[in-house]
């Protein structure tokens, strides 16, 4: 049984009613509250939505296909499904499984770090309320919950491993780690905690410390089997079926970042003190305020082991941080000789930072001495995370009806009844439903359409065929050579495989209330009748959609949608 419930968890409970208390407000507005678009609503959501409703969740055939998606998208090509996070959205619908979801990858979370601190950093009983209060920081800040626990579940990896370490609870720790796949992300995560396992064993042989290495390689061996496991289609499909090439074979992040000393000393510094936004993006100043004070103020003894401590994990974030912000000129000069470094981003060791970051204020705060100071850092802490937390202050201001109109909620977002209209209007016209046609979207992610049940030719996705990319990309040739950046989105990088209009530059959300008028579209209609599609969705009127090859069919609007949808028809 872990170490934690052996203590007073008095101080647990506490920490974890208020983070229940925090996320009221979320389940308060419902359908109504805001949940992160970029990045989240606009393309996490599809996979995990579609895939048990096509009963492809599990089929890992190279045959299996998502049709909704791409004209079919090889079902390979998306997220493995023996994952809890699949799992829950194939049980519930949309909004209840992310809002439940994101619940327990925080109360997990909680749990973790407390388990973390208490079992092998803050032992003593007075220790209590200063490990549930970190936990609780750590659980309450900005992340992507879709992610499950890649980031904020890493400290019960580290408990683990530590335990290991310690030659101690050997049965628990090495379960644990074989099942921290089934709610994470390999691409995001694996490969860099086995790294950075790699690195506690190198550093423990060379200081002597070899009696449990054999338990701690096991444990590493456990979970990167798992992995292997749980990502089978992902290794299946590019390493044994070699199912397709990936558009991500043409990245050039030379076209994408700026290049120079300057930019990436600009960019280091960014990734020290704030991290990057997929892996919780908030300021460490904190951290570091605690570092000075510790330094300062505690006793000889203890600052000398603590500054034993830090020195380490100061080099490893410096580090870090060195390479993350100087990657794209590494990328640049390396990535003709190494196809992998393409299509593979191995910067991501900063998903590793924010519990490293912790873990140093964790250590500050336990050489201070009991009392106001080290509460009121750890508070800072907790304000600092809610603070950059923006699905909670987004939807506080929700609540106090101060919310920004291009930060809509769920449901005006996702504009069920709208887009009910627009099938409507379809299946009146052709008498089809919509597996029989193919759509595409402008001005809007087609993410949209995807989870009102349209079938797209448009998409964002992380990994899909080049082949693909190359049949798409007539039908936006005119519009990407009015814009330099814009063509180099697309070709250089390409994720997003969606319709382009050099005049709404990258403004994926063009609302309703904004009225933008695209004066000329250098669309390809043909290209596109060829590639299947028939309509077009879009979210901004065209001023001569006969020069795209296409007729207004109707417009559709609803007050409680975000959008107003222009639905054109390619011209006979």
């Amino acid at each position: 049984m872990p170490a934690f419930f052996r203590f007073s968890s008095t101080p647990l409970r506490w920490a974890l009613l208020v983070l229940l208390v925090l996320l009221v407000p979320t389940w308060l507005l419902g359908e109504h509250a805001y949940l992160t678009i970029d990045d989240n609503l606009d393309s996490e959501l599809v996979a995990p939505y579609l895939l048990p409703r096509h009963d492809v969740l599990l089929d890992y055939r190279p045959t299996a296909v998502v049709p909704p998606l791409m004209d079919g998208l090889p079902r390979n090509a998306l997220r493995p499904g023996l994952s809890v996070t699949m799992w829950l959205f194939a049980w519930l619908p949309p909004l209840p499984a992310y809002l439940l979801h994101a619940l327990l990858v925080r109360v997990v979370a909680l749990l973790g770090f407390y388990a973390l601190a208490r079992t092998h950093w803050l032992r003593h009983p007075p220790d209590a309320i200063l490990a549930a209060l970190l936990a609780l920081a750590w659980a309450t800040l900005p992340l992507y919950t879709i992610y499950g626990l890649s980031v904020v579940g890493q400290p019960w990896v580290l408990w683990a491993i530590l335990n290991l370490r310690e030659g101690r609870q050997r049965g628990v720790s090495w379960l644990l780690l074989a099942t921290f796949p089934l709610w994470s992300i390999f691409v995001y995560v694996g490969p860099f905690l086995l790294v950075g396992i790699g690195g506690l064993l190198a550093w423990d042989w060379w200081h002597g410390r070899r009696a449990y290495l054999g338990g701690v390689l096991m444990g590493a061996g456990l979970l990167l089997l798992s992995y292997l496991i749980v990502e089978f289609p992902l290794f299946y499909s590019l390493l044994i079926a070699k199912q397709f090439v990936s558009h991500r074979v043409e990245f050039d992040i030379s076209q994408l970042a700026p290049m120079g000393l300057l930019s990436g000393l600009k960019s280091a510094l960014r990734y020290l003190l704030l991290g990057q936004y997929h892996a919780s993006l908030f300021f460490r100043g904190v951290m570091l305020v605690a570092v000075a004070v510790a330094l300062a103020r505690s006793q000889p003894t203890a600052r000398r082991q603590l500054g034993r401590q830090l020195l380490p994990l100061s080099v490893v974030l410096v580090l870090v941080a060195a390479f993350c912000g100087f990657y794209p000129q590494l990328l640049t000069a390396l990535q003709d000789q190494l196809l992998l470094l393409r299509t593979f981003n191995v910067s991501r060791f900063h998903f590793l930072t924010p519990l490293l970051w912790f873990v140093v204020l964790l250590l500050c705060l336990r050489a201070l001495p009991p009392g106001r100071l080290r509460i009121g850092l750890v508070a800072a802490q907790l304000i600092v995370g809610l603070a950059m937390n923006t699905e909670w202050t987004t939807n506080l201001r929700h609540l106090a009806g101060a919310a920004p109109a291009t930060d809509p909620d769920y449901a005006a977002y996702v504009a069920p009844r709208l887009f009910a209209r627009v099938r409507a209007l379809l299946h009146e016209r052709t008498g089809q439903e919509p597996p029989a046609y193919r759509v595409a979207c402008l001005g809007l992610p087609p993410g949209v359409a995807q989870l009102n049940g349209f079938y797209t030719l448009d998409s964002y996705q992380n990994n899909y065929p080049l082949r693909y990319k190359r049949r798409f990309r007539p039908l936006i040739a005119g519009e990407l050579a009015k814009d330099p950046a814009l063509r180099a989105y697309f070709d250089a990088w390409g994720n997003r495989c969606y319709l382009f209009s050099a005049e709404l530059g990258r403004n994926f959300r063009v609302g309703a209330t904004s009225r933008r008028v695209v004066q000329h579209w250098a669309f390809d209609a043909a290209a596109f009748r060829q590639l299947g599609g028939r309509f077009v969705l879009s979210a901004a009127r065209l001023a001569r959609p006969q020069e795209s090859g296409l007729r207004l069919l109707a417009v559709q609007a609803d007050a409680a949608a975000y959008w107003k949808l222009f639905v054109y028809e390619v011209a006979k």
